[in-house]
């Protein structure tokens, strides 16, 4: 009768919102909805975010170079994520490397959840911003001098051999570092200080752009740059209070540290270059916006308001130290200052982590552990940064050495004086 009675009712229609009510079940609506917004958010961060931000670093005869990398970069990413690159960073159960069990999305239905309350397919989106953002960054190591073929090449390369593994070991449930405890809700690790490696080995690899370090080479549009800048700010809430995939008070918390560590990164460079040079830039103060922005990621789900400020403040000043080191000590040609805004920041916002994320310092008081465990959980942070740093510098130039052999690396010294855009995509920025 009971069988009867369910054919009866699918013959009516009355079946089909009952099947539905019941594949929802345990859908989390506001957490959805969360990470729906946040999603847009990350990938905000790149187009148009860090598009306009480079591409406003850059000359003028490049500029339309940078635009196409990072769209380029963000097409093909995207594909590659669902070709494999989540599957390799998000399945079975190895502590190292995923495996081909969600190869090309098997698996990934619509009934599938995430996080216990949230679409797996939602997680698949969110999670592959990240991947779109992270090879995006490298680019402003080696602007305007990169084949853009190179660039395809090492990007899609780079994805599966440093990208998805470290996300395994960092946010999959058997990753190695996750297992040990590392504190990295965002990316210190994951995003930050291998984009900023992997730019690093690109710069020493490559070499410097034609007339570094005695040409000017200074930006051509600084109200493209303090736009885009503008975006990244607005977008990182995305970044790190979505990565709570949850809409609750550690978002919040999160959201808000985030803001605090931005503020005070933008304000500690600023006075830095105002202390030295007599004015403060608007370079300045948005390049100390993203460096607190990175430092703040790894740490922002386990520091309070004061620890925020702390890592702002530090991230802005030694941030500005290091940039200027790379480029007038060591004569470094990180075009975009990638390794010393990132790498830095990612490094001072995960060590971090590891102090003031503890829940007994006062005003500085943390949500990550106790005070007693304070030496075990900074050692923890130095592993993670150590195997980061490591393991995507010696595989990034492998790559770099591979995609120089397959398709050559630099445009030639003609070509890049003539500039990227023409020379590569025949086109123009600007018809004046």
């Amino acid at each position: 009768m009971k069988q009867m009675k369910y054919v009866m009712m699918l013959l009516a229609g009355t079946l089909l919102p009952e099947i539905a009510l019941a594949q929802e079940a345990q859908l989390n609506a506001a957490n959805t909805a969360w990470i729906l917004t946040s999603t847009a958010l990350v990938l905000f961060m790149t187009i148009p975010g860090l598009s306009l931000f480079y591409a406003g670093l850059v000359r003028n005869k490049n500029v339309l170079s940078v635009l196409m990398q990072c769209f380029a970069v963000t097409g093909l990413m995207s594909l590659l994520w669902f070709f494999g690159g989540y599957s390799f960073a998000f399945s079975g159960d190895n502590p190292y490397i995923g495996n081909f069990d969600k190869f090309m999305l098997a698996g990934v239905g619509m009934d599938s959840m995430a996080a216990g309350d949230i679409p797996e397919s939602l997680f698949v989106a969110f999670q592959m911003t990240f991947a779109v953002i992270t090879p995006a960054l490298i680019v402003g190591a080696f602007a305007e001098r990169m084949k853009f073929s190179a660039m395809l090449l090492f990007s899609a390369i780079w994805l599966f051999v440093v990208y998805a593994p470290v996300t395994h070991w960092v946010w999959s449930d058997n990753g190695w570092l996750l297992q040990k405890g590392l504190i990295d809700l965002a990316g210190g690790t994951v995003v930050h200080i291998t984009a900023a490696v992997a730019a690093l080995m690109a710069a020493l690899v490559m070499g410097p752009r034609k007339g570094f370090p005695t040409t000017a080479m200074p930006p051509h549009n600084m109200t493209m740059v303090i736009t885009g800048a503008g975006m990244l700010w607005v977008g990182w809430f995305g970044f790190n209070a979505g990565s709570h995939l949850a809409a609750n008070n550690a978002a919040a918390m999160t959201l808000l540290v985030t803001h605090i560590s931005a503020a005070c990164g933008a304000l500690a460079w600023m006075t830095m270059e105002w202390i030295r040079h007599g004015k403060p830039s608007v370079l300045g103060i948005a390049t100390g916006m993203v460096a607190g922005l990175g430092s703040i990621t790894p740490a922002s789900g386990a520091v309070g308001p004061a620890g925020a400020m702390l890592i702002g403040l530090t991230a802005g000043v030694v941030c500005y130290g290091a940039t200027s080191a790379l480029k007038q000590k060591f004569k470094v040609d990180d075009s975009l200052d990638v390794f010393p805004v990132h790498g830095i920041g990612g490094m001072i916002g995960t060590l971090s982590a590891g102090i003031l994320g503890a829940t007994g310092l006062g005003i500085f008081s943390g949500f990550g552990f106790d005070n007693a465990d304070m030496g075990r959980q900074f050692g923890v942070q130095v592993v993670g940064v150590l195997a980061t740093f490591i393991y995507t510098a010696i595989a990034t130039f492998i790559i770099l050495k591979l995609v120089d052999i397959v398709v050559g690396l630099r445009v030639t010294q003609d070509e890049e004086t003539e500039g990227l855009d023409l020379v590569l995509h025949d086109e123009r920025g600007y018809d004046m």
